[in-house]
């Protein structure tokens, strides 16, 4: 006879831990399952591991922009074998450090494929696990490619175990990761190109800032090739040649997928659980319980909800589905005021709404943009291509969304954040005396 819980979570990654650590607290049995090794997609082979070597790539590049200004660049170079090391060196804890919390914590860690052959019963290896509830947190994978030669590529998890960087890198998409890694490749001495099938990359985020990164990016030696959609990748004993559309060829020693990312899902057993599902994830209500399984709920990446595929919405959804269980369906998640940010450099953030989906709103608002490669803050680090975009309300005068690139423009824009989630307007962020000289105190200028 197999084991029963009051819940059981499928996934190790923030979602998932959430819940587990919500039904702990509140003195329930509750089980954690992975095929994989603990920890989930940020902390093994996304976000985190991803900003140990966007960091290196940045020190590196504030070096190099302030050669003859104070600084001797010279000899300053990325030694990728010893970046890699310095990675996993947060990296290979994980795993072993999240379970023994688990189940040091009375939180049961369970390891295997889990499939669901029923309602409320997993199969989890030979053995079947009955359990009041169950969360499905698996995350995301990379999104299936069609065209011929498309195994060939290696996924952005595969990128990161690299222990050598080839010379000649191309990647397919013109989303975060391709753009991420090819400013991390192109500053480890790589020539990196994007081919992009679209008139335009990194959809989720302002035009015209997007159109600034991509002059920066091509500045700093990254080929960004756009309407460039791959038909075909061959491989000949010398590497490969990626065939895009309008005869574009791309010679590369290696090519990696970054072409987006779909919920991992596909091999649940949904049906045998009768759990509605679609492309963007498991189908569920205001209070992130499936529609047509009430004992199963979902969270982060595998949740078809109106959030952003986020570490931080993630970690969110999961102490909302948590408590929803635990005190009934009462909570619905907020997302208003989430930041997203692409880690490039320099790195270009975006929290609230565009231009276009204000406008769709019919809302009143002025915008305030402007570039700032002009303005000491950009100056004093020999940043040539910076900018802003702020929408604020007419009327109210609330800040209904923001968009940054420039130098620490990851900080900055939580600023915005919590002003659009605490519903704060432009002339309460205009009275915040911040500390001078610093990114933050460039505020005001935006308003």
């Amino acid at each position: 006879m197999g084991q029963r819980f009051d819940l059981v979570a499928i996934g190790t990654g923030e979602a998932a831990s959430a819940v587990a650590w919500r039904f702990q607290k509140a003195g329930r049995r509750a089980a954690v399952v992975d095929s994989r090794p603990y920890g989930g997609t940020c902390a093994l082979r996304g976000c985190d591991p991803k900003k140990v070597l966007v960091g290196a790539a940045e020190a590196l590049d504030r070096v190099q922009r302030m050669k003859s200004k104070g600084l001797e660049a010279e000899t300053a170079r990325i030694d990728w074998p010893a970046l890699m090391r310095f990675k996993r060196a947060f990296t290979r804890p994980v795993p072993e450090a999240r379970e023994k919390e688990f189940v040091e914590g009375g939180i049961a860690a369970l390891h295997g494929w889990a499939r669901f052959v029923g309602p409320r019963k997993l199969r989890v290896g030979d053995e079947d696990i009955e359990a009041d509830h169950f969360v499905i947190a698996t995350g995301a994978q990379p999104a299936r490619l069609h065209f011929p030669g498309s195994e060939h590529l290696i996924t952005s998890e595969q990128f990161l175990e690299l222990d050598a960087l080839p010379r000649r890198i191309a990647f397919v998409g013109g989303g975060y990761i391709s753009f991420e890694f090819a400013h991390v490749a192109a500053r480890a001495g790589a020539e990196a190109t994007i081919l992009h099938g679209g008139p335009r990359p990194l959809l989720g985020f302002d035009p015209d800032l997007v159109e600034v990164l991509v002059t920066a990016s091509r500045e700093r030696g990254i080929d960004v090739k756009l309407g460039a959609h791959v038909e075909r990748v061959d491989r000949a004993p010398d590497g490969f040649t990626v065939h895009a559309a309008t005869g574009v060829q791309v010679k590369a020693d290696l090519v990696v997928h970054g072409a987006g990312r779909v919920p991992e899902i596909a091999d649940l057993g949904l049906k045998e659980a009768n759990v509605e599902h679609g492309a963007r994830g498991v189908a569920v209500n205001d209070f992130l319980q499936s529609v047509s399984n009430p004992a199963v709920y979902a969270a982060g990446d595998a949740a078809a909800t109106a959030g952003l595929p986020l570490t931080p919405v993630a970690a969110y959804e999961g102490s909302i589905v948590a408590a929803n269980i635990l005190e009934g369906n009462l909570h619905r998640p907020d997302y208003a005021g989430i930041p997203s940010v692409v880690f490039t450099i320099p790195p270009l953030a975006s929290v609230g709404l565009s231009v276009k989906v204000a406008r769709d709103l019919n809302l009143k608002f002025r915008v305030n943009h402007q570039l700032t490669d002009s303005w000491y803050s950009s100056r004093r680090t020999a940043e040539t291509h910076t900018g802003f975009k702020v929408l604020i309300e007419e009327g109210t005068g609330k800040i209904l969304g923001a968009h940054l690139l420039g130098a620490q423009a990851e900080e900055l824009v939580n600023i915005f954040a919590l002003a659009i989630r605490a519903g704060l307007c432009g002339s309460d962020l205009k009275r915040a005396i911040f500390a001078y000289p610093s990114h933050a105190s460039d505020l005001s200028y935006m308003l």
